[in-house]
């Protein structure tokens, strides 16, 4: 089977999202290191074949929310915390995608895609 571009895209953008995930699920974060956690993980996954565009938001809110009901003054970084937006290009094909949680789930999904 040759895939499509369109689903070549699509798998470059699951990739990436297992990338970004798992690389840096765990990661200690508080809100002091947030953003710049948050740019670390832009760069490194912007750093794979055709991702061109990678925004990372940490819910702070969220964050800080966990922390208070912590004993220590940080948590570890899970999905609950994290907005994701991706922009994938691939042979002509440009697809869009995003992890926000869905209930206490992580989604991440294709929002786009253009030929």
């Amino acid at each position: 089977m040759d895939p499509t571009p369109p689903q070549v895209a699509c798998f470059e953008a699951g990739i990436k999202f297992g990338s970004l995930y798992h690389q840096f699920a765990g990661t200690p974060v508080s809100p002091d290191s947030a953003d710049s956690l948050a740019r670390a993980m832009e760069d490194a996954i912007e750093n794979q074949p055709y991702c061109e565009s990678v925004t990372v938001s940490v819910r702070t809110e969220a964050l800080q929310a966990a922390i208070e009901d912590a004993d220590a003054e940080y948590t570890e970084l899970t999905g609950r915390f994290l907005e994701v937006e991706m922009v994938i290009e691939y042979d002509g094909v440009t697809v869009e995608t995003s992890m926000a949680l869905d209930g206490d789930y992580p989604l991440m999904q294709v929002d786009d895609l253009r030929d």
